[in-house]
This record gives C-alpha cells, structure tokens and sequence, in this order.
C-alpha cells in the first residue's frame, strides 16, 4: 500500500517537471525562423550575405551556451534548482514576445539571444530537477522520458507555425502561442511542492572546469558534444532551406522539412532505449554515425522532393541517441567529475551557435545550400573519427 501512494504522490511532482522538457524544445524553431528571416527580412540585401545573416539567429541562440552554463550552475547552488527553472520561463516570455513587438532583423536577433539564455539556464537546471522527484533506477527512464517530450516539442514547431500562419494571419503568432505555454508550465511548477536536496557548496569557476579538457579523451567527447549539436541545429536550419531552393518550395510548406527531421530524431530516441539495452553503445554509435554520414553525402547530389525528405529522417533517425552516447562515455570516464563534466558538455552545446555560421558563410560563397551541407558532413566526420577510434581506456 505505501508503494502505491508513493507511486501516485511521485506522478504528481514528475509531470510539472517533464512539461517543462516541452519548453526546452522551444529553442527548436531557429530552423523554421531562420528560413522565413531570410525570405520577410533580408530581401534589401545582397544574395551572397543573406545566408550568412539568416543563420545569426542560431548563432545568437546557441552562442548563450558558452557563456552562461556554468555561472547557471553557480546561481542553482545559491537559489535552488526549481527557481532558476522559473526564472529561465519567465526570460523565455519575455524573448516570446519581442518579435511581436518589432518584427526587425535586430529585434529578433536579440530575442534569440534571450531565448538561448533562457534555454541554457532551463537545461541546466532542469535535469537536476528531476533526481528531486525519481530517485533509483527509474531516473534514467525519467531523463529518456524528458528527451522524448523535448523531441515532441522540436517535431510539432512547423505545424504551429502552419497554424499560426493559416488562422492567426502570420507564421509569427507561433511566439505569443510559446508565451501562453511556458506560463501555464510556470505555474504548474509554482503550485507543485518539490523538496529539493541539499547540495554541497563547491566553487567551481571556469578555469576548474576547462581544466578538466587536458584529459584528450574528454577534450575529444567535448568536441563530439560540439559537433553533434552542429548537425542537429545545421539540419533544422538548412532543411527549410534546401526544400525552396531545390524543390521550390513556399516558406511554410518547406516548413515541414524540419519537422520530418524532428519526427524521425524522437523516434530514434525512442526506439534507441531499446537497442541501447541490447546493444553496446560504442556498436550502436559507430552503426548510426556511418549510415548518417552515407545520407549526408547523398543530400550534396539529390533534388527530388521526396527524396531530399527521406534523407532528414535517415539523419534525423540515426542521430537521435549520439549525444546521450557521448555525454555518457564522457561521465564513465570520469565519474569523480560528474558535475563539472556534466556542465562543460552543456557548454559544447555552442557548437549550435559555429557550425551554423561556418554553413552561412560557405552557402554565400558557392551560392547554394550544398555549403551548408558540406560544413555539416566535415562535422559528422569527426564523429564518424570519434565512433571508430577505439581506445583501451576509452568506454565500451
């Protein structure tokens, strides 16, 4: 009977928490607002930046993550883990509705910083959150749990952009729909008693933290968070993309490259705790990363709409799970390190922020997505390097 209760009481405190995953996925729609900045806002410049500039928005975004994940760490020690997740909502409010405000290149270039400020504090502090509230051997199945709903939250933004557009007159009214979800979230972990543990106080700084980058092989996992992050948020920024230039496309209906992308990512996410438990995660990731790798080759050459489509769900398949391999094979090999480790990964998320850049500034200069594309296989290259380079002390 007590089993039972506790089970009950548990549900009560684990859903607010895994709502909040659904807000975490927010950060998502750069690849959709990226595309239709480039077509509503960019037209007066000339066609060789307009690439460049288009992909600013993640840049701005993902570039938070280098600059605030470890001070988010310190401030959680100060004022507790579901504070600092309030406070990144109520940030994400305000960045929902500065587009609404002014719809200009700069205004929402400053949202998206915002946004990534926000989303890198809720990142933080949101897995965190949720050891206060599954404890043991669930926790793991709890963490996957988070990811899938942050999967859905990525794979439904074309959708509400479609809606938005179709019955609310502009792709735009997708923020102020953001803003009214990440306050119903707000409240709903207002009104839920979470008992937090006490933490012990260490003062970490960055220099503690990069220090740990002598280790090569977490030097080289660091890298691997870095460049997978850069082709999850290179294929959600160029897919929109690829679709109006080779298939010629509107705006929404290219819309929904990113969103085959994103629907074939959370069910390799959720097909991968599966495979991962009979599987060795080293087998899994050098499998994944060879066929991403083969599809990736694929998109420089293909124009049919149907298949430019096929090839984001291979990538977006086989993708899925390389970031949690990763991040795992970097704690394993440094277990008395897992906070710090723990928060220099979420650092490397910046890699959102370069491999983008780097993909705006080579489209421009050959005149075509196939720049992005490639900068985006150079990447998935180290991770193919980083799958097959095997090591005695490396995890199996």
């Amino acid at each position: 009977m007590k089993t039972t209760t506790k089970a009950k009481t548990n549900y009560t405190l684990v859903l607010p928490v895994l709502f909040g995953f659904f807000v975490m996925g927010f950060c998502d729609v750069v690849g959709i607002t990226s595309a239709h900045v480039k077509q509503d806002l960019l037209g007066g410049y000339s066609p060789e930046f307009r690439d460049t500039l288009s992909n600013m928005i993640p840049v701005a975004l993902f570039s938070m993550f280098l600059l605030f994940s470890i001070p988010t760490g310190m401030l959680m020690n100060r004022i507790g883990r579901k504070k600092t997740v309030i406070l990144s909502n109520v940030l994400t409010m305000v960045a929902m509705f500065l587009p609404l405000l002014d719809y200009t290149f700069s205004v929402t270039l400053v949202a998206f910083a915002m946004l990534g400020i926000a989303n890198t504090i809720l990142q933080v502090s949101l897995n965190p959150l949720l050891t206060n509230v599954i404890q043991g051997d669930k926790l793991t199945s709890g963490l996957t749990a988070g990811q899938f709903v942050k999967a859905i939250s990525s794979f439904s933004a074309p959708f509400i952009a479609a809606f938005a557009a179709a019955q609310l007159g502009h792709w735009q009214y997708i923020f102020p729909i953001y803003a009214v979800i990440t306050l119903l979230s707000t409240i709903w972990l207002i009104a839920t008693p979470i008992h937090e543990m006490p933490i012990e106080n260490k003062a970490n700084t960055f220099g503690s933290v990069v220090a740990i980058l002598k280790d090569k092989q977490i030097l080289l996992f660091f890298l691997g968070i870095l460049f997978v992050v850069g082709v999850d948020v290179g294929i959600n920024t160029t897919s929109s993309k690829i679709l109006m230039e080779r298939c010629g496309l509107t705006a929404i209906v290219a819309g929904y490259g990113p969103s085959v992308y994103f629907a074939f990512r959370t069910l390799g996410t959720f097909l991968g705790a599966f495979f991962l438990a009979k599987y060795a995660s080293a087998t899994f990731f050098k499998w994944n990363i060879t066929v991403a790798v083969i599809a990736l080759i694929a998109l420089i050459f293909v124009g049919e709409e149907w298949v430019v489509f096929a090839l984001f769900g291979i990538i977006g398949f086989t993708i899925a799970n390389i970031f949690p391999i990763i991040f795992g094979m970097a704690i394993q090999r440094r277990p008395d390190k897992a906070n710090e480790i723990s928060g220099l990964m979420i650092t490397g998320v910046v890699g959102g922020a370069i491999i983008p850049f780097f993909m705006g500034l080579l489209s421009d200069t050959i005149g075509s997505q196939v720049g992005a594309v490639i900068v985006i296989l150079a990447s998935a290259i180290y991770l193919f390097f980083l799958a097959f380079m095997r090591r005695q002390n490396t995890v199996k």
